[in-house]
């Protein structure tokens, strides 16, 4: 299926999506409060069956004061791709689990979690994944600041 077909397919699904410019492959941002109902449409639709997670992970817009998540899907079967995103609020960073979708986002949610503190609804076993449990704070968002850190040279 062609980028053009598959968007109109996504379209019937789900309307409120929009096309993200500029990206490497078909993208679509979906409003948050959609994004579970969505992404179980796209793996049991018959003709879209994206039945893989390939990645997950998520972009810290610091001056918009939002993240954007990103969802990374393929199919095996029909051999497209999509990318899908969501932008959540960064002073309550919460959004649905997909992981009853697709069990690898259990790891994939922990580790956005641990490293952007964003926080995922129904998520099965939401803890640290790479830093120690009592670690302080979450070190990809961009104001992030701990002793250890270098100073860029001027």
């Amino acid at each position: 299926m062609d980028n053009e077909k598959l968007l109109a397919a996504l379209k019937t699904l789900e309307p409120q999506i929009s096309v993200r410019e500029n990206a490497d492959r078909l993208a679509v941002t979906v409003p948050c409060e959609r994004l579970g109902a969505f992404m179980s449409k796209l793996k049991l639709e018959n003709a879209l069956r994206f039945d893989i997670l390939y990645a997950h992970t998520a972009i810290d817009w610091v001056a918009e004061n939002r993240f954007e998540l990103i969802y990374i899907l393929s199919s095996l079967e029909h051999g497209h791709s999509l990318m899908v995103c969501v932008s959540i609020p960064r002073d309550a960073p919460v959004a649905p689990s997909v992981s009853s979708i697709w069990r690898i986002a259990e790891w994939q949610e922990r580790e956005v979690y641990d490293m952007f503190g964003v926080l995922y609804r129904d998520h099965p076993d939401l803890r640290r994944l790479l830093l120690e449990d009592d670690w302080q704070g979450f070190p990809l968002r961009k104001d992030y600041k701990d002793d250890f850190m270098l100073e860029k040279p001027q």
